[in-house]
């Protein structure tokens, strides 16, 4: 996980991240998810932790791995964002790791 920014927590309250901002960001996977009636649902978003579900056309759907994959790739690079958990499983920990790896090199 990353090292929280210096102003994310304030007081000891919360820091919510936008929702919009997380559904805005998903990257170029938003044209297949509408294609396929895909939806992101962002559940929280307490201290840069984003929870997510993917669902609608997602559900059962042999690509949600890779979909869920590029999410984590395009949100991790926020700055506001210090984590992305797939509340259902669908990021596996390899392609976790692999994309963890990614990012370290960047």
């Amino acid at each position: 996980m990353k090292a929280h920014p210096p102003d994310c927590i304030a007081g000891g309250m919360p820091h919510m991240v936008d929702k919009q901002m997380i559904l805005d960001s998903v990257g170029p996977v938003q044209a297949v998810l509408d294609a396929h009636d895909g939806v992101v649902n962002v559940m929280d978003t307490t201290d840069g932790v984003i929870m997510i579900s993917l669902e609608g056309g997602c559900t059962g759907c042999s690509a949600t791995p890779m979909t869920a994959m590029q999410i984590y790739y395009s949100l991790m690079k926020l700055a506001e964002v210090q984590d992305v958990v797939f509340v259902n499983g669908e990021l596996p920990a390899y392609m976790r790791a692999f994309i963890d790896d990614k990012l370290s090199g960047e």
